[in-house]
């Protein structure tokens, strides 16, 4: 098992028997057979998967490359049949932050290292972390002609709460909170994120190497119950759900961020679906 604090064992267990290559690739082959099929494989999104690094144990960038690259060549999973990926599928992170970047000095720091908002992630939006990550990927051996899908049903953080400026602070961690659009507390939050807005329409080839932006989460449909509520859907409850849930290792601790009344996953969620109008960036 993974000495990592916030090694999950049930994915450690996937890894160890290899059984999620195996069954991806066996996807792709019979997938890829099918004329009009285009495959694109999930890759996490910035937040998650956002840090590389020479030294094995700070990084899961490269490591996360080199995974996708052993599907290659497995159960007919050749090149040809993968046309790209796809970050921040039903996710919430934002494509640009317009008014800061990772690699700003604040009050004679590093914002990477001093804000826990950033926490040394080499990205702060989905755009910028598609495109490195579709460059290693061709490095690591996928078609040079590979493009990236990004969802952006959920990620344009408008509305009242959405800065307009930079941060004037002097001070790290609120120079970044200030001047960020994402609003989430943690950027491990993924449920039912509260003041979340739709964002970039569906639009093709909006940058060099993305394919498009697409609205793969249906907005207004749950990601699952603030409670527990009894189902014959074969349905749990995810904490991370609820919005008095005050975190674990994995989100730093933080608050959930999730909105309250909540459906069961996959139930259609009115009040979600109002806010993400009311916040749309671009505006409707």
């Amino acid at each position: 098992m993974s000495p990592r604090a916030t090694a999950t064992p049930n994915c450690d267990v996937m890894k160890q028997n290899g059984n999620y290559v195996e069954g991806i690739s066996y996807s792709i082959g019979k997938l890829g057979a099918i004329g009009n099929v285009y495959n694109y494989i999930d890759a996490g999104h910035h937040g998650w998967i956002g840090w590389g690094d020479a030294d094995p144990q700070y990084d899961n960038f490269f490591a996360a490359a080199k995974l996708f690259a052993t599907l290659l060549g497995k159960n007919g999973a050749t090149k040809d049949k993968i046309h790209g990926f796809i970050t921040n599928t039903a996710n919430f992170s934002a494509l640009e932050e317009p008014f800061w970047t990772v690699d700003d000095n604040v009050g004679g720091r590093p914002v990477k290292e001093a804000s826990k908002w950033i926490d040394w992630n080499d990205f702060n939006g989905e755009v910028g972390f598609a495109t490195a990550m579709r460059a290693e990927l061709v490095k690591q051996g996928f078609d040079s002609g590979i493009g990236m899908l990004i969802d952006t049903s959920r990620n344009g953080w408008g509305g009242p709460n959405r800065p307009t400026a930079k941060s004037t602070s002097g001070d790290p961690t609120t120079y970044v909170n200030e001047s960020r659009i994402d609003r989430r507390h943690q950027k491990g939050n993924w449920c039912n994120q509260s003041g979340a807005g739709l964002g970039e329409r569906p639009t093709a080839a909006p940058k060099p190497g993305i394919d498009a932006y697409v609205w793969i989460k249906p907005p207004g449909e749950s990601d699952g119950s603030s409670t527990q509520i009894p189902n014959d859907e074969g349905k749990g409850f995810d904490r991370m759900c609820d919005p008095t849930y005050t975190g674990n290792i994995r989100n730093g601790n933080n608050m959930s961020g999730a909105l309250a009344n909540a459906p069961l996953s996959g139930h259609w969620f009115s009040a979600q679906f109002q806010e993400l109008m009311r916040n749309a960036y671009p505006a409707l």
